[in-house]
């Protein structure tokens, strides 16, 4: 790869241009990392986390999990474990030796090297929307089908937004792409759309096996250079309770033996799939999970992976799956306490139930927002873009939410609780006295611009004033300007070349039949 090729690479594509010249739809924080500067609220006492412990090792022991993939049976038999039929049980001393082996912290890197991603320690990744099979926009006022177009206006918001790093899964389901070529279409739609990280459905041979070699030419990566380190990653669910499937782990196996991340993360609504109670939910999961990572990391040990929580509870009125309750709040805490203890990084999840993007959708978004905050979660997927407990995406709900995550940024900001000399303000203070106030003073001149987080969505006018400019109210406002990021959108640059490269392969794939629609 040449200098001028990597050039090329690096910028925000036209919206990075207006932001410069001033004429950006929204004026944003920009492009960073943020570090977690809190401690995490840990509800479990020493022995709380022992005993959670305790039941997952005695759930891997005495129940075992269920391994639907030839494959990982043979490895585990291979390994010393005891395998009955499809039933793997797996003794705590090799889980917890297995385990070990993992990373605490890995970065990713695509191919835009500026958004390299750090993976672990006190940082925090937001994540777009993945895997809604439907759309909602405000022009439409129904609940559709998604289409290539509605994914691809997603992932021109995912490149747009700064506070989202990295591409998740099909930020909407583009159902009118047949499911034998739609991970070719839509890779190239990300790979060129975005120059952020990215993520692999693991689905079988043919898509991880295609995903990870268009990851590898948009990097214009040798095979050595891909497998040195990762550059893309998958994630998994389990198949609650007690169970993983074939063509998840099958794929998991081809990515780990090729050095790229991995995703465990058990879909446990506790009252269906798990117990009711969220100790029993969480000591179940982290079964699913460390079941999983032993096993790729016998076959590959230091393979970077991330335990992750998706546990929440079902409304025991319906049946529905809730999100964004106080115990999903609280199993995500308790999940952060157990991913510390096995030395893990841990993802989790900006989610709700609400259909549409109202106050619902927001306070419950807003709570798991928190609950990843408080957690120390590291990965958080969702964060932007979800209703109808992840089946639907919304681009008015995903503009709205850049707006909490944005809040949750400035607010890890540590000049924030600066304490120096000049941030007691002694002497502004005296210059103030009793009378008057701050407005004036230079110490406020010189710093009212960037003293306070500015919204880009928020309408803090008053009543009166709102009402005179139209009373448009909050999802109205995120759908005007969706239409407007969108029309001035313009793709991160691209080395020619390797475009071509890419759409050649997406052809010859497509060609060949793409991928098999069943498993």
């Amino acid at each position: 790869m040449t200098s001028e090729t990597k050039t090329r690479r690096r910028g925000g594509g036209r919206a990075g241009a207006a932001a410069r010249r001033g004429d950006a739809v929204i004026e944003q924080m920009p492009w960073l990392i943020p570090r977690n500067i809190d401690r995490p609220i840990e509800p479990l006492g020493p022995d709380g986390v022992a005993a959670i412990h305790e039941g997952a090792m005695r759930i891997l022991e005495e129940i075992g999990i269920v391994f639907l993939n030839d494959e990982a049976l043979e490895i585990f038999k291979e390994a010393g474990c005891k395998v009955v039929g499809d039933r793997v049980h797996l003794d705590r001393e090799f889980v917890m030796e297995m385990v070990a082996k993992a990373p605490s912290e890995f970065t990713i890197t695509p191919r835009n090297p500026d958004r390299t991603l750090p993976v672990g320690g006190n940082h925090i990744l937001f994540g777009n929307v993945s895997s809604p099979p439907n759309y909602w926009d405000m022009s439409l006022n129904a609940k559709v089908a998604g289409t290539r177009e509605q994914c691809q206006n997603l992932l021109k918001l995912t490149q747009y937004f700064n506070c989202i790093h990295f591409a998740g899964g099909y930020p909407v389901e583009p159902v009118d792409i047949h499911a034998s070529v739609r991970h070719l279409d839509v890779l190239y739609d990300k790979l060129t759309l975005t120059d952020k990280a990215m993520h692999a459905y693991s689905l079988g041979k043919e898509r991880v096996e295609d995903v990870m070699e268009m990851v590898r030419i948009a990097g214009g990566l040798t095979h050595e250079e891909f497998e040195a380190r990762p550059h893309m990653y998958t994630n998994i669910n389990s198949t609650s309770p007690l169970k993983h499937d074939q063509p998840m782990i099958d794929g998991c196996l081809r990515l780990a033996r090729r050095g790229q991340a991995i995703v465990v993360t058990p879909f446990t609504l506790a009252g269906a799939m798990a117990p009711v109670t969220m100790a029993g939910a969480v000591a179940q999961s982290i079964a699913e999970s460390l079941s999983a990572i032993a096993l790729f990391q016998y076959v590959r040990p230091g393979t970077p992976c991330v335990i992750g929580t998706f546990t929440s509870n079902v409304d025991m009125k319906s049946g529905a799956p809730a999100f964004g309750t106080p115990e999903y709040m609280r199993s995500t805490q308790m999940t952060g306490q157990m991913a510390r203890y096995y030395g893990l990084p841990m993802r989790s999840s900006g989610v709700c139930a609400a259909n549409v993007p109202d106050g619902q959708a927001m306070w419950e978004t807003s709570n798991s927002l928190w609950a990843a905050v408080q957690s120390g979660t590291n990965i958080v997927y969702h964060a932007a873009g979800w209703l109808e407990g992840g089946l639907i995406a919304s681009p008015e709900k995903f503009i709205m939410d850049c707006e909490i995550l944005q809040h949750i940024q400035r607010y890890m900001q540590p000049e924030i609780t600066g304490t120096s000399p000049d941030d007691i303000a002694l002497e502004a203070i005296r210059e103030v006295g009793n009378d008057g106030h701050f407005f004036g003073i230079q110490h406020t001149q010189d710093r009212y611009s960037t003293a306070f987080y500015q919204p880009y969505l928020s309408d803090w006018r008053n009543y009166e004033a709102w009402e005179a400019a139209g009373a448009v109210w909050t999802p109205e406002r995120a759908h005007n300007m969706f239409k407007e990021i969108i029309a001035q959108f313009e793709a991160p640059p691209l080395d020619e070349a390797i475009r071509e490269e890419l759409a050649s392969f997406v052809a010859r794939r497509k060609a060949e039949g793409g991928a098999p629609t069943d498993f």
